[in-house]
């Protein structure tokens, strides 16, 4: 299974659980809330009907047609239209009954005919006259579902002269229960929707961050100098850790590349120092002192030149970016290596030749655009016959530049173009078996990559044609 899927079943499976579990509790406590609620309002109205028939109480039994029964019978034909919180009420609920000090009932708003039974044994009327607080949930009357009962004593100068009982159907707050209930389903329900979103974009950044990590991992395993991907946080750090263990890793397998391949550049010109070296310490005419002499020099050179292309293309390596960009036109820059090599074209008798010229500009970095074209020129120069043509072109597309420069030498065969461009990579030169170093087209390349363009390579019998080729 997938990170993603895993991270995203995790996460489900915990806010889902989550949610189920509150809304669990939540409903469970709606209900016995809303009986609080309205057991605490009896209380206030039980007392409060007990101090109204205290006085009538203590006069004798109450009379059905007394003051007190009179106004429960005027309450319990009231009208009412009341809109409570979206809500309409429409009748008056509250049953009232009083019963004696030894608990019979004397008067029944609801039920006229339970007038003289003895409720003493029920609780609301048995602990009030205990001196408890009196109160009961059951059946009672004709209502058909669970009635609320609540009792406070009727009381006159220190005497209990009786109990108070009011009573009420807990079916006439269900539809406020059944409200709060859906209330708290409904956002129960949208806090799950809500995490499971929020989940969902969570897991998303977390995959994409673990991609972007292994497509750079990949990236970096195919030999691409790229920067790490800029990322916050642990992901960040683990990014770079991951860049510095890219670079200490490279750096090691390629110094050791490095080492062996320049030891094996630095035998030949060596060996021919030490040759000449030793025979100049004889007597020797002085024609062959100065050949001797002459071939010092080139040997020296020819080092000189290996080391300086070698420190170029590992600073080249080492950088992941590109310096201040200007929008330069690739002809004109070649005119400008052509003429820096105006003498070693003259000493081979190579001429340049002009096969197309866009003048389209490309955003380059000068300095990487001029050691990448002056290496090409070097290397074609090194390879072209003495008296034939270097022809170059510059041509353009709407995405991209390309200079291309094609020798008449011996040329390459295509089976070796992916070799070409990598360090200490070459073939020999036309009428000798010494071979480049191969590291004027590797810096070449390295400067295409930092530019994100690529140096490409077609056979142009005789010779090859090697493309630079920057977007725009």
């Amino acid at each position: 299974m997938r990170l993603g899927l895993r991270v995203f079943f995790g996460f489900f499976l915990i806010a889902g659980l989550s949610a189920v579990l509150l809304l669990k509790v939540f409903l469970a406590e709606v209900k016995p809330s809303v009986r609080e609620v309205m057991e605490d309002l009896m209380v206030d109205t039980a007392h409060l009907l007990a101090e109204v028939a205290a006085d009538e109480l203590a006069a004798g039994p109450p009379r059905a047609d007394g003051p007190l029964a009179a106004q429960l019978q005027r309450y319990a034909r009231r009208e009412v239209d009341a809109l409570i919180w979206g809500l309409r009420k429409q009748t008056l609920d509250l049953r009232v009954y009083i019963t004696d000090a030894s608990g019979r009932v004397v008067l029944d708003s609801g039920t006229p005919t339970a007038v003289g039974q003895d409720y003493s044994q029920w609780n609301d009327v048995a602990r009030t006259l205990r001196g408890d607080y009196g109160a009961r949930a059951g059946p009672y009357g004709r209502h058909d579902g669970t009635v609320m009962v609540v009792a406070a004593p009727v009381l006159k100068d220190g005497r209990t002269l009786g109990v108070v009982s009011v009573a009420k159907p807990v079916a006439s707050v269900q539809r406020f229960v059944a409200r709060a209930e859906r209330r708290v389903f409904w956002a129960g329900a949208g806090l799950l929707v809500t995490s499971l979103v929020v989940g969902v974009g969570v897991t998303l950044w977390l995959v994409g961050s673990v991609r972007r990590l292994r497509r750079y991992a990949q990236q970096a395993q195919a030999g691409q100098a790229i920067a790490p991907p800029a990322m916050p946080g642990e992901l960040g750090d683990l990014a770079h850790a991951m860049d510095d263990m890219r670079r200490r890793l490279e750096g090691r397998e390629q110094l050791e590349h490095d080492v062996r391949a320049l030891t094996h550049e630095l035998k030949s010109p060596l060996a021919a120092l030490r040759a000449s070296g030793e025979l100049l310490q004889d007597e020797l005419p002085a024609a062959d002192r100065q050949r001797f002499a002459a071939q010092v020099l080139d040997q020296t050179a020819r080092l000189q030149t290996l080391v300086e292309r070698v420190l170029a293309l590992s600073q080249l390596e080492a950088q992941v970016g590109l310096g201040e960009r200007q929008h330069l036109a690739l002809a004109v820059w070649a005119d400008a290596q052509i003429e820096r090599q105006a003498a070693r074209l003259a000493q081979r008798d190579l001429r340049v030749v002009w096969t197309a010229r866009d003048d389209a500009r490309a955003p380059a970095d000068a300095a990487l655009l001029e050691l990448a074209v002056g290496n090409l020129l070097v290397n074609a120069i090194d390879f072209a016959p003495a008296g034939s043509s270097l022809e170059l072109a510059v041509s353009s597309t709407p995405t991209s530049v390309r200079l291309s420069l094609r020798d008449h030498g011996p040329g390459v065969p295509e089976a070796v173009f992916a070799q070409l461009g990598q360090r200490f990579f070459s073939t020999a030169r036309p009428g000798s078996l010494v071979k480049g170093s191969g590291l004027g087209l590797a810096i070449a390349r390295r400067v295409a990559e930092l530019h994100g363009g690529r140096l490409a390579f077609e056979a142009a019998a005789p010779g090859l044609r090697v493309s630079l080729i920057l977007p725009r």
